[in-house]
């Protein structure tokens, strides 16, 4: 058969061609018999639930990371922060507790020619009171739990020389307004220094100034001095007590003695110094406690 030009054979009119529409989609064309492009829905669906999947992880990728700085921020404001504001807070209380009893007994020390000294400077400047006498103790005067402390509550110094810890005691054993300043809480239950019987405080053992974060390093013997405006007493370390359950109220006792683990404590009146902190370290699920005699004093 002769070939015509222009002419093709029908089988050669019937290739499917495949072409590229616009957009990127493939349509498929016969010419023959006239079918449309065909968009690949499928393939859209799946596009469309990727796209929704990938922003899903996103989100949740955002939300995780925003959740981890909140903890951090956390983490450093409790462990550095109220460390921080609470030392400083502390210091400022010490400094200022030293100023007031320089100040009153400067007074008395400076009263005028001929003029007579206050009882309080005569009956410290009497004989027979060395700083190696424990039998009579120059108690702590009752006015101490009455006194004005409208600006704080702090009303004594603690310190450990083995620690280098130097904190202001209060009065009462509150989170907010005593133990969260970074002070050490005297029970209100409890003996003042130099009376006889206990005379005991709680402090912190992580967070917010913890000064008895290392009161587990004390041993038998080393001193804890407590100064007021009428004296500086010296404790040495007895015993420890290295756990106990928090409702063992017979630590705080005027004769301290543990009424969860027996062996631990005394069992005849003395002057005792009792200090209390939590157990183990960022817990406060037991009680960690340490235990000192007087064993001498010195007026101001």
């Amino acid at each position: 058969m002769p070939r015509v030009r222009g002419f093709r054979p029908r089988a050669a009119r019937r290739i499917v061609r495949p072409c590229r529409a616009a957009g990127g989609a493939v349509r498929v064309r016969n010419r023959l018999l006239g079918i449309r492009p065909v968009r690949p829905v499928v393939h859209h669906r799946r596009l469309r639930r990727r796209a929704v999947r990938r922003r899903v992880l996103w989100a949740g990728g955002e939300l995780l990371v925003t959740v981890g700085v909140l903890v951090l921020l956390l983490v450093v404001h409790e462990t550095w922060w109220t460390n921080r504001q609470a030392r400083a807070g502390a210091q400022r209380q010490v400094a200022a507790l030293e100023r007031e009893w320089e100040g009153e007994w400067g007074t008395v020390v400076g009263h005028g020619a001929g003029g007579r000294a206050s009882p309080r400077a005569e009956k410290r400047g009497r004989p027979g009171r060395t700083p190696g006498s424990v039998a009579a103790p120059v108690p702590e005067p009752a006015s101490v739990g009455r006194r004005d402390r409208t600006a704080s509550p702090a009303y004594a110094v603690l310190s450990i020389p083995r620690l280098r810890l130097r904190v202001p005691v209060a009065e009462g054993t509150g989170r907010r307004d005593v133990l969260d300043k970074g002070y050490v809480g005297h029970y209100r239950a409890t003996q003042q220094p130099g009376q006889a019987g206990n005379f005991a405080v709680a402090g912190h053992r992580n967070t917010h100034g913890e000064p008895f974060r290392y009161v587990n390093r004390l041993r038998r013997g080393d001193e804890v001095r407590v100064e007021t405006a009428a004296a500086v007493y010296m404790y040495a370390v007895d015993q420890v007590l290295p756990q106990t359950s928090p409702r063992d109220s017979g630590v705080l006792a005027a004769v301290p003695r543990s009424a969860v683990r027996p062996g631990y404590g005394y069992t005849g009146p003395g002057y005792y110094l009792t200090l209390t902190t939590c157990t183990p370290e960022y817990t406060s699920r037991y009680r960690l406690v340490v235990w000192g005699k007087l064993v001498r004093m010195r007026p101001r």
